[in-house]
């Protein structure tokens, strides 16, 4: 297993939609995410933390060490069964702490998600405690107010004979579909070496992480998602386990705004980007700006 990290990292992520819905609430029709007193577009860690999950499954085979703890249809109870079973623990007769964590470790060791952003595994049936990752992530935010549209669309087919004698030779029937024009979303996130060091969470699985957050958009289209695309990674390295300076003041360094505001943005292009001078950073080992290919 790889040494775990030694510096702490902060990140902030650009990426956009067009004609798409990033992310829909279900409490809400399935509309795009907004905050309804400002009404920018919001999208949640969880969203976005899927899709890194997906990326990593697809990229490496779902595999140990990179395996993933919480995928679709994964019953939990058989994933932490997985330990027991390697561990030659019987989950009826043997418990206690150090059987629980024996089993955290193993967890950790063999499954990407857990390493990474940790995991409540205390379940009744082969429990393996509970575990807090280094990685967090914020809720995304749009960098200006979205305008969510509802769109009625049409189908040709119906789905049985009975919806076709309904409908007097007529086929069409109605839907709808929710999407954003165009939103500019800004996430940041949080990578504490302290807590790299409880699940082993290394240099490959950072590496893991910054390509998933390059490239995960490329392998989740849909026609609800319309064309999403990450934009701009921006890492800030702090040359210690403790860091150089608090996180907001390095998230306030990142600037983004719209060139000229006589029109609705509706490309990566109408926004400006300033980021970190040299120098501005309290003795820092490396700021390094990822764009997107």
């Amino acid at each position: 297993m790889n040494e775990p990290i030694k510096n702490r990292y902060e990140f902030v992520y650009l990426f956009d939609v067009e004609n798409g819905n990033p992310n829909g609430d279900p409490d809400a029709g399935n509309m795009p995410r907004i905050d309804p007193e400002t009404h920018f577009g919001i999208i949640t860690d969880v969203c976005l933390k899927r899709k890194i999950r997906n990326f990593v499954e697809i990229s490496s085979g779902a595999q140990p060490p990179n395996d993933i703890y919480v995928k679709e249809k994964a019953v939990l109870s058989k994933q932490q069964g997985k330990a027991y079973q390697a561990l030659q623990f019987d989950s009826k007769k043997d418990k206690g702490a150090e059987i629980i964590s024996q089993a955290r470790r193993w967890m950790c060791q063999n499954f990407y998600d857990i390493r990474t952003f940790g995991a409540v595994m205390s379940l009744k049936e082969n429990n393996c405690g509970q575990v807090r990752g280094p990685v967090q992530i914020n809720f995304a935010r749009s960098i200006d107010p979205i305008c969510p549209l509802d769109v009625t669309i049409t189908r040709m087919a119906v789905a049985t004979e009975k919806e076709a004698d309904s409908q007097s030779g007529d086929n069409r029937t109605m839907g709808r579909k929710q999407i954003v024009p165009y939103g500019l979303y800004r996430v940041e996130g949080y990578i504490s070496a302290h807590l790299a060091a409880q699940t082993g969470f290394g240099e490959e699985d950072l590496e893991m992480l910054w390509q998933a957050l390059i490239n995960m958009f490329d392998h989740d289209h849909s026609a609800a998602r319309g064309k999403m695309c990450a934009r701009k990674l921006i890492v800030f390295k702090h040359d210690s386990a403790l860091g150089n300076a608090p996180a907001h003041k390095l998230f306030d360094k990142v600037k983004i705004k719209q060139v000229g505001e006589t029109k609705p943005a509706r490309e990566f292009e109408d926004y400006e980007l300033e980021l970190p001078e040299d120098g501005k950073l309290p003795d820092f080992q490396e700021v390094t700006v990822i764009n997107k290919l």
